[in-house]
This record gives C-alpha cells, sequence and structure tokens, in this order.
C-alpha cells in the first residue's frame, strides 16, 4: 500500500455492513472522531488489556462498539503488533513501551491522514481500552456538549473521566506537556478555564490488576 502511514492495518474506514452503522452523530453537528488507545503492555494485569474479555467480548471491541454506537464519525484503534480491530481503522504502535503518550501521537497522526481522504474533522474523544464502563450514551453526551475552543470531559458522580473532547491543536498542545504515560492530564490542569464537564451514568474506572478485572466482572 502508498501512501499510508507506517504501521497502518487496512485501507481506510471501515464501511459497516447491513445494521452494523452508527446511529447520528452528536447533536452539534460536530465530526468526532474516536480515539481508542489499546496498545499497552498491561503490565500490571499480566496481560496486554486489549484483549481481555468481559461478556465474551475483548476489551478493544467494547471500547469501538461504544463509539459506533456513540455516532463517531470514525473509530481509530492505537494496537499492538498483531493485533486486529473490526470496526475500527488500526495504526500499530511498534514501541508500546514508550508510553500513552505516544499511542495518543500516532492516532492524531492517523486521523490528521489526507490518504484515502477523509473528510475533515472538528474534534477527537479520547477512549482508554481498560475503562469498560465507558458508554456509548456517554461519548455521545460528551461529544454532543463540546464546542470549539473548549473541552468536554464527563463527569460521573463527583469524578471526572473518559471521554475527553477537544480539537486537535489542543490534543497536541496536550502532548507537548504530557509525559510519556500521559495524555491531557497537564494540559487539562492548566487549563481548567476551558473545561466542561458533562454529567454522563457509569463507571469510569480502569481496569489495572487482575483485581479489578475479578471486581468489575463481579457485577
Amino acid at each position: 500500500m502508498t501512501g499510508h502511514l507506517p504501521g497502518v492495518a487496512g485501507s481506510g474506514p471501515p464501511r459497516p455492513g447491513p445494521g452494523a452503522g452508527p446511529r447520528s452523530g452528536p447533536r452539534t453537528g460536530a465530526r468526532v472522531v474516536a480515539a481508542v488507545l489499546a496498545a499497552g503492555s498491561g503490565s500490571r494485569m499480566g496481560t496486554p488489556k486489549a484483549e481481555l474479555r468481559i461478556g465474551g467480548a475483548r476489551l478493544v471491541d467494547r471500547a469501538v462498539e461504544a463509539a459506533r454506537d456513540a455516532g463517531c464519525a470514525r473509530i481509530i484503534a492505537v494496537v499492538r503488533a498483531g493485533t486486529a480491530v473490526p470496526g475500527a481503522e488500526c495504526v500499530v504502535n511498534p514501541a508500546p513501551e514508550r508510553g500513552l503518550r505516544s499511542s495518543l501521537a500516532l492516532a492524531l497522526e492517523l486521523a490528521a491522514a489526507t490518504d484515502p481522504h477523509p473528510p475533515p474533522f472538528d474534534a477527537i474523544a479520547l477512549l482508554l481500552v481498560d475503562m469498560p464502563g465507558v458508554s456509548g450514551d456517554a461519548i455521545r453526551a460528551v461529544a454532543a456538549a463540546w464546542r470549539p475552543g473548549r473541552i468536554a470531559i464527563g463527569r460521573y458522580g463527583d469524578r471526572r473521566g473518559h471521554p475527553i473532547v477537544m480539537a486537535s491543536d489542543q490534543w497536541h498542545a496536550a502532548i507537548a506537556l504530557a509525559s510519556p504515560d500521559e495524555g491531557a492530564r497537564r494540559f487539562l490542569d492548566a487549563h481548567t478555564d476551558l473545561v466542561d464537564a458533562v454529567p454522563v451514568r457509569g463507571d469510569p474506572a480502569d481496569l489495572d490488576t487482575p483485581d479489578d478485572l475479578a471486581r468489575w466482572t463481579s457485577v
């Protein structure tokens, strides 16, 4: 294949079959790209978390399904080598040990790619693969609340969580501030005046250890 980013699997956005298409997009009319970061090694879990299963479905497939249910314009999954994700544009992180920041950078690069000429987008919604309690409804609500120049983030009771939705230039600024295993945290702390916390239902907890997984699956 020519004209594609190194490590990109597939030749363009997936074409859903009958009945597999997304719901209508956010009410704002904004085109939101979902970026699912799923390349981590899962050192505390003892295995890459993208391949863990809850209810028979891999965590990475659950995240992609949630983004599709939310009506995201495109879905990008950053994965480890050898991981296929139906329904998403996949880009391989060849060195995931570099940390979350490296996966986020790859997602932004693919989102901005002009081959095969994807339509322009307005914002990127960041999703982490180890948060199975973030639903399509939550993603949809946060994306619908986003406004240009602002940052929309989910609020679960008194806790903030994913998705985080903001424009590409803000994500690049976030990367410039982040340590290797961070995403938007420092940028959000530096720009609290821009953050709109959107009340949503769900569970923003991440699954870091086998005990976390056992607690989640026992509910």
